[in-house]
This record gives C-alpha cells, structure tokens and sequence, in this order.
C-alpha cells in the first residue's frame, strides 16, 4: 500500500518510525553536527577578536607568570611534581628593575668652637671613585646637602674655611634612603690656643664695673664716678658698692678741692650769711662740703639702698640728638631700679630734700627756712639735668678711660 505524506512529517507516522528516528546512531550524529556547529561559530567569533597575549607580556613587565607542573610517578604509586623557575626568574627581574636608585643624602651646619655659624664654607665630598668627588658652599645659615649618594659607597667629608683649621670626618658608608646629618662640624680657629671661658657672678661683674668707674675722671683729674658708659651690660650695685662709691666721691681730694673753691665765692658773695674771716670761710667751705657729702651719701647710698635703685646715670650715647637730650633731663626723675626696670627716681629727689633739710640746722638764721629749703631743692634738680646734659654730649670725649668702654 502507498503510503501518503504531507509536508513535514509523515500522517501515518507510526510507533517504529519513532523509535528508528530516536535511536542512539541518530541521536549521536545528530548531536555531533550541533557541536560542530558550535565550534565552528566559535572559532570564527575569535578569530574576529584582538589577541591581547602578545601586547600583555609588554604591556605587564610585573605581571605574574603562571607556574608549571609535572607530575611524575616514581614507580611506588607516589607522585612528585617539580615547578618551573619562571617565578622566580621574573620575580630577580622584578626586583632589579625596581631598585632604582634610593639614594643617601649628608648634611650638616657649619660652626666654629664657640657655636657661631661660619656661612661660604666649602665642603668637598670624595668616595671610592672620581665620580663620586663633589663640592658644596654652606649657605647664609651655614647650611649644606649633599644629595643622590650611592648607598654602600664609602664617603668623607672635608670642610675648610679662610681663617680656620680643615676639618675631616670619618668614613661614611650609607644605606639607601638614608639622611645622614653631621652634627659636629666644628672649626678651629687658625694659631688660637684652647680658650677658657669663666662665668662671673653679677656682684663680680659690679665690683669690676665700680673699679672702672673710679678711674674715669674728666681729663684725667676730676673725678666722674656716677655714670656707666657700657650701659648695655651694666648690672645691679650691692649696697656695699653703693656706699663705697659715695664714699669714695665725697673723700677724693679734688671734692675737697671744689668745696674751698666754692667757699671762696660764696665768701665773695657774702652767703650765707656768716660775716666775713677766716672763720666764716672756714664755715662756707665747710657748709659746702657737708651740702655735698649729705646729698650723696642719702641720694647715691642710704635711699638706693632702700629702695632698691641704682643711683648712677645710664649714658646712652645713640639715638637722635631730641632722643638723647629727653634721656640726660629725664635721669633726675627717673632711674633704673635694681630689677632693670626704669621706676620714678626717688633716691635723688629723696636726697636733695634730706640734704637741704639737713643744711636748714647749720646755716645761718637769716638763710633757714621752708622756702630757702625748697630753693635748695630746686637749684638741685636743675643742676642736676644741666650735668647729665654735659654728660650725654661733652664729658666723654674728655673721660680718656671712659673711650676704652663700649
């Protein structure tokens, strides 16, 4: 019988049909041509990509390698593997291309014996080879870097200076990225021998500044005692110091010299009123003299003692002229307290109104009083000023052991 067909399948399609068609010959060829489609779509697919292999191994110098292994038996049923030595081949050149060159540096501050800086030293480098020779100049601040030194490479330093001693480090050897700084870079003076320094106390230093000031007399003769022309290192009087410096005024022959001077004018003057003779010039002279030593010994010794002042002028010395004169006219009212403070110069004031007070019980009757008190006073201070204006401006240049201080 002829059997008929439509399209696609059989009609009469029957159950043997079936089981010829999903026999496994058919299902294998079946599933072969699928694979082999599959593949082939593959291989054209890559075939239209980039293959980055190549580009890869340049591109990524420190990429890791990938490690091989074979594995063997040993004829016991054990198996060993040995891995390939691309690891640690790549990992050597790793390391090589990656030591680049860490550097050392020296460094240091350049100084003489006493700490002070010594800017335009040379300092000279050497090493193992000629090209490691170098040269540096220490800056402004005594400041000098040597920089990109090869570690491991034996170094020295040499630094020299005009006028002082080479100095020379030990052997140097540095590692990589080392900042080797040189703290005893120290240059000796050419020819000085080993200095000694002495620290001397503030009342060692007071006693040398009163000698001092009991050689300075006004062209070489008339004593000038109660100033200070280093004024910048001028330190506190004891009280010991401040009587031996009036003292030492009020004895000096010269004092006693302008006491019968000035007797012999007011004598002439016929003030104060003690009459006329000898023994009224006795009396003037003596007046005077006392006048003098009761001012100085309140005014330079019992108050500054007291109060803690020092009663000797401050010569300034620099400064405008206006600067200057402010400074001589301001001393009667203003002084330096024992603290290096400036404080209202009560010692002087203090001093001449003692003073006169005390001239008020050996004068004359007619010449006692308040007011002649308070004109004593008065003609104190101004001339008081008119002398530290002398002073500020003139007496110097006459006081020759006053032009051997600072």
């Amino acid at each position: 019988m002829q059997r008929k067909r439509a399209a696609g399948l059989p009609s009469d399609f029957e159950t043997g049909d079936w089981m010829r068609l999903v026999s496994p010959p058919i299902c294998r060829r079946f599933l072969l041509g699928i694979v082999i489609l599959i593949s082939s779509f593959c291989a054209i697919a890559q075939e239209s990509l980039p293959r980055p292999a190549a580009v890869g191994a340049e591109m990524i110098p420190d990429a890791p390698r990938p490690q091989v292994s074979v594995s063997s038996d040993d004829g016991n049923g054990q198996k060993t593997s040995a891995q390939s030595q691309s690891t640690a081949q790549s990992g050597g050149d790793h390391s090589t291309s990656n030591q680049d060159l860490k550097t050392a540096i020296i460094s240091g501050t350049v100084t003489d014996e006493n700490g002070d800086l010594v800017p335009g030293a040379t300092v000279e480098l050497e090493g193992a080879s000629p090209e490691d020779h170098r040269s540096a100049v220490a800056n402004d601040n005594a400041l000098f870097e040597l920089n990109n030194l090869k570690p491991g490479t034996t170094y020295h330093v040499t630094v020299s200076a005009n006028g002082f001693v080479t100095w020379k480090s030990p052997d140097l050897v540095l590692e990589a990225g080392q900042v080797e700084y040189l703290k005893d870079v120290k240059l000796t003076v050419l020819g000085s021998a080993t200095t000694v320094t002495v620290t001397a106390s503030n009342e060692q230093i007071a006693v040398q500044q009163v000698e001092i000031a009991e050689q300075q007399r006004v062209l070489g003769i008339v004593p000038n005692f109660f100033v200070i022309y280093d004024s910048k290192n001028a330190v506190p009087l004891t009280a010991k110091l401040k009587y031996k410096l009036s003292l030492r005024v009020s004895v000096d022959p010269i004092r006693v010299l302008a006491a019968a001077f000035l007797g012999g004018v007011n004598q002439a003057a016929d003030t104060p009123d003690y009459g006329q003779g000898w023994k009224s010039y006795g009396q003037r002279m003596g007046a005077a003299w006392t006048d003098g030593f009761t001012d100085l010994m309140f005014g330079g010794a019992i108050l500054p003692s007291l109060l803690h002042q020092d009663p000797r002028y401050y010569y300034q010395g620099t400064g405008t002229i206006k600067s200057r004169t402010l400074h001589a006219l301001a001393y009667p009212f203003i002084c330096n307290g024992d603290n290096g403070r400036l404080q209202p110069n009560y010692s002087t004031i203090g001093g001449d109104l003692i003073s006169a007070a005390i001239s008020d019980t050996y004068y004359p009757n007619k010449d006692r009083g308040f007011n002649l008190v308070l004109q004593n006073v008065l003609i104190n201070t101004a001339e008081r000023g008119a002398s530290t204006l002398v002073q500020e401006f003139l007496l110097r240049k006459f006081t020759p052991s006053a032009k051997q201080t600072n």
